[in-house]
């Protein structure tokens, strides 16, 4: 019987809600996200420590900093052809610390049942988003084949979260193992912000090299923000440090990229940018909890 997804988060009770960490591993510890030479890159590239915690060792990690936490694997069967980590897995793994975690799916868009797994995943066993990496799955995210897969996103009223920009993973090997930057250019994001009004898509890290677009697309699209994982805050670029404080302060959402980078690392250097103290409020749990329907 599968055990579906129901959200037991103390709002009050957290400090922050973190958007994007990554389960790269099943809950044995045999079968990864990823497979072995690209495990060594991204971990080489990151300077991560355990590159592949399991789902209940996040969600220690989590509670023990009462932190919430978005939880979500890359299903890159076709892009990367290897075999991906079970959603279905991950979500019932996630009711059982309902208190710290909240799963967000992830389906292949290359595979014609995408919509209907996307589907099952929502309505059997509760999972509040969907996670796509189109350079590592190898889509154009703006492609009409895919607005099939977009169009039962928007009516279930669930999240679409995609990686923009650069990429750890592959780097510095040959062709970066053909992984292309360019299906994470954030500007594909904003055909699809503008043919699906309803459908709220976040924008995963700073978006280096197009910043500047990201910027634009979230300031235009009502439906579109912006995490700020997978860079230390040290590193931000400044134009985004101000509208983050500025024009965006209501859709900007803190996120980490755990294990890659820990929420620890993350917030001692996002508590020293100049950002005033209400707006990192908004930044670190308010506005994730309203864009999770986890608050009225």
């Amino acid at each position: 019987m599968t055990r579906r997804y129901e959200p037991a988060i103390d709002v009050a009770g957290i400090t922050a809600i973190d958007v994007h960490t990554h389960i790269e591993t099943d809950r044995a510890g045999r079968h990864f996200a990823l497979d072995d030479e690209l495990l060594a890159a991204s971990a080489k590239y990151f300077k991560s420590g355990d590159r592949t915690p399991t789902i209940d060792q996040l969600a220690g990690h989590y509670r023990e900093r009462r932190m919430a936490a978005v939880v979500f694997t890359v299903d890159a069967s076709t892009g990367l052809n290897h075999p991906a980590l079970s959603s279905e897995e991950i979500a019932e793994q996630a009711a059982e610390h309902a208190d710290v975690l909240i799963p967000f799916g992830s389906v292949d868009p290359h595979r014609g049942a995408a919509a209907a797994q996307a589907r099952r995943l929502v309505e059997e066993y509760g999972v509040r988003g969907f996670k796509f990496h189109p350079s590592v799955q190898a889509f154009e995210p703006n492609s009409r084949e895919f607005y099939p897969l977009y169009e039962t996103l928007e009516e279930l009223g669930v999240v679409a979260l995609f990686h923009t920009g650069q990429t750890g993973i592959g780097s510095g090997l040959p062709g970066g193992r053909g992984i292309k930057l360019r299906y994470s250019d954030p500007m594909l994001l904003d055909d699809v912000a503008a043919d699906f009004p309803t459908l709220n898509i976040v924008m995963a890290h700073p978006a280096v090299p197009w910043v500047d677009a990201q910027i634009s697309i979230a300031t235009h699209k009502p439906n579109v923000y912006i995490d700020l994982s997978g860079w230390s805050p040290k590193y931000f670029p400044p134009q985004l440090v101000r509208q983050a404080g500025r024009l965006l302060k209501r859709k900007v959402l803190f996120g980490s990229d755990y294990p890659l980078i820990t929420p620890d690392r993350w917030l001692a250097d996002f508590a020293k940018l100049e950002i005033e103290d209400e707006v990192k409020s908004l930044i670190m749990k308010d506005n994730a909890a309203r864009l999770l329907r986890l608050t009225a």
